[in-house]
């Protein structure tokens, strides 16, 4: 039955589910490695694809940018499409020179400053982690397809633009954090309410140290070594 966000049926949409940010990553997901794609979502442009990768069901969905976006679309999808895994395939930006534009990382826990856990399930924890589960069969997928994995503590935050951006690299280096993203730690918040599992795949798209970044048209379709990872994941 659709949800105010989602206008699909429960049996439009498989049991794993890749999200990108970008809607238009998805389209460009569906429509580069799957076959027998059919859209289940186009409310508020924020397309769903279903299909098969290899002859294995999955589906692809944007969740849009920030904690709350995430949020909805993947609280919908576990609570009530029965979707059990979740796997962010997103950008970040990093904090660490050793880190390189298209470096792949696959995160371990994230840590934010934001509310969101608490005000929707009181849970107090600033730091939560993947699914250990999930991440074992990614990073067993990496090795079998030889792409190198970093893997690590994200920083989701809620604030793109900061007035005081120093602050920020010296919260990474208290924290130990590889880069900054905005919707990974919603999402394992999610999965834990709801008892399903969640994961984040990330593609370093810009350095906060040396200035390196990449189009928006290279973060849109050119983020091919996680995707092809995520995408072994079709049951």
């Amino acid at each position: 039955m659709p949800t105010p966000h989602i206008n699909a049926q429960i049996n439009e949409i498989a049991k794993t589910v890749l999200m990108p940010g970008d809607p238009l990553r998805a389209k460009y997901i569906a429509d580069t490695f799957l076959e027998d794609v059919k859209q289940f979502n186009s409310v508020r442009n924020m397309f769903g694809y279903t299909g098969t990768y290899k002859g294995r069901k999955i589906s692809v969905m944007g969740s849009g940018m920030g904690m709350p976006s995430i949020g909805i679309y993947s609280y919908e999808l576990f609570k009530f499409y029965d979707v059990n895994t979740i796997i962010r395939i997103g950008s970040c930006g990093v904090y660490t020179k050793e880190l390189k534009i298209y470096d792949t990382i696959l995160v371990t826990e994230a840590y934010s400053e934001s509310s969101f856990a608490f005000a929707q399930g009181k849970c107090q924890k600033d730091t939560l982690q993947a699914s250990i589960k999930v991440n074992i069969k990614l990073e067993n997928i990496a090795k079998e397809l030889n792409i190198p994995l970093v893997k690590g503590k994200i920083h989701s935050s809620d604030v793109f633009y900061h007035e005081f951006p120093d602050d920020v690299l010296v919260l990474a280096k208290e924290k130990n954090l590889l880069g900054v993203e905005m919707e990974s730690f919603a999402l394992f918040h999610n999965a834990n309410v709801t008892n399903k599992q969640a994961a984040c795949l990330l593609t370093v798209s810009d350095s906060l140290v040396t200035s390196e970044s990449t189009t928006p048209e290279e973060r849109q379709t050119a983020f091919t070594n996680m995707m092809k990872i995520a995408l072994e994941m079709a049951e």
